[in-house]
């Protein structure tokens, strides 16, 4: 059966319940929900804990020091035998090569989810899966999105889903 996976980043908001209702559903409907960071409150990460069926959350370079010490600078999962790593990176902006997230993830990985650009990104690079949600919540320039995520039997699919533009 695929496992499927929401993938949001750049919340940049103090509660949950500001999250879109739309964002909290893909998380509640989800079989694993992914905060790749710029959560900002603790708020934030209760309520996506308490809403989802399994949670993997990562600090971002605008979260406060109790986050930041609370929560991972980088994770790995293994879904069906497809390795995600989950990350932030503090520098950098969508021109930089894709490639130089891969040293945070030593042992390998299939898959590198990432925040920090408020741009989506979904494309793949000698065979490793780099997918940025964007932001999400909309902002006068920029839309806001999360990204769909499935892992079936050692393969993965993914999309970007604008939430609101």
């Amino acid at each position: 059966m695929p496992t499927r996976i929401a993938v949001i980043s750049d919340t940049h908001l103090h509660r949950w319940d500001e999250v879109h209702p739309d964002i909290r559903e893909a998380v509640r409907g989800a079989d694993i929900a992914i905060h790749c960071g710029d959560i900002v409150r603790q708020d934030v990460v209760d309520g996506m804990r308490r809403d989802a069926k399994r949670a993997v959350i990562v600090h971002g370079n605008s979260d406060p020091p109790d986050l930041r010490e609370s929560l991972p600078y980088t994770e790995i999962i293994e879904v069906d035998g497809v390795r995600l790593g989950v990350t932030h990176p503090a520098w950098g902006g969508p021109e930089f090569p894709l490639e130089e997230l891969l040293p945070d993830f030593p042992d390998g990985v299939d898959a590198i989810l990432f925040g920090h650009f408020h741009e989506t990104i979904n494309e793949v690079r000698d065979g490793v899966l780099f997918l940025n949600p964007g932001q999400a919540y909309k902002s006068f320039m920029v839309s806001a999105t999360i990204a769909a995520l499935t892992v079936d039997r050692g393969r993965m699919y993914a999309e970007i889903i604008v939430i609101e533009e």
